[in-house]
């Protein structure tokens, strides 16, 4: 019970890492508000979890408020945000990724982290206390061709993930990214480009323990790296990618 009494948000947590991650987070103590554009699937992970959920769209700064504000109201305090809430563009050449799908990408991947920031850190400091968790990628550290804007993005991340540590250390707040591989979450196919057995078998071959990283994975580094266990480790990039990035 390493979050026994601690409170979380975990966005994009219908399904996938994020449904990896609230499971082992209620698991082991934590109440936790399970928030997804996909309201019907949020309520269902929440049930599952004896949580709480709700509607949100992570790129949006009043869904952002409202969500903040009731997870306040309902709880009374965050503890932990985990800004998981992610998509991609399918791989093609960098040239040909439209301005709408570029700027989705950088609004669902960045900018929400952006806005939870504004929303919810203010909270932490005045607490002295809270620890944000941004799911990054790989390809953030070992971009893959074709994949040129996600790459980015998730560079992005990283790197706002160490800035926000640095800035939010003297107020108590621990800020930390996982950077998973490709895993059975439902942007593997976009990811690849299609799900195949051969795709598939391409793609493992790439990653030394020959696996893809899955949702149980996620949620016991996710715990990890939030529970007071890891109360010195701030500003770390931690690769949950059976050694792709060696």
């Amino acid at each position: 019970m390493r979050l026994q009494g601690k409170t979380a948000i975990v966005t994009g947590g219908a399904s996938g890492f994020g449904a990896g991650i609230a499971l082992k987070f209620a698991a082991e103590g934590a109440q936790v508000l399970v928030a997804d554009i996909n309201a019907d699937g949020a309520a269902t992970m929440a049930a599952e979890v004896g949580g709480l959920s709700m509607a949100a769209n992570v790129a949006d700064k009043t869904s952002v408020g409202a969500l903040v504000d009731f997870a306040l109201t309902r709880m009374g305090h965050v503890d932990i945000l985990v800004n998981n809430a992610g998509i991609t563009h399918l791989p093609m050449p960098m040239e040909d990724v439209e301005d709408d799908m570029f700027d989705r990408v950088f609004a669902v991947n960045c900018k929400s982290v952006y806005l939870f920031a504004r929303a919810l850190v203010p909270h932490m400091k005045a607490r002295k206390a809270g620890a944000i968790l941004n799911i990054a990628s790989t390809a953030g550290l070992s971009p893959r061709p074709r994949l040129n804007w996600y790459n980015a993005s998730k560079g992005w991340m990283i790197t706002a993930t160490k800035a926000m540590a640095v800035e939010l250390a003297p107020m108590g707040v621990r800020v930390n990214a996982l950077c998973p591989v490709a895993g059975e979450t439902p942007l593997l196919a976009s990811f690849m480009g299609q799900d195949t057995p051969e795709m598939r078998a391409k793609f493992l071959s790439t990653i030394p323990l020959g696996r893809f990283s899955t949702p149980d994975d996620m949620g016991n580094a996710a715990c990890f790296l939030c529970s007071d266990e890891a109360s010195m480790i701030t500003g770390v990039a931690m690769e949950v990618d059976g050694g792709r990035c060696i």
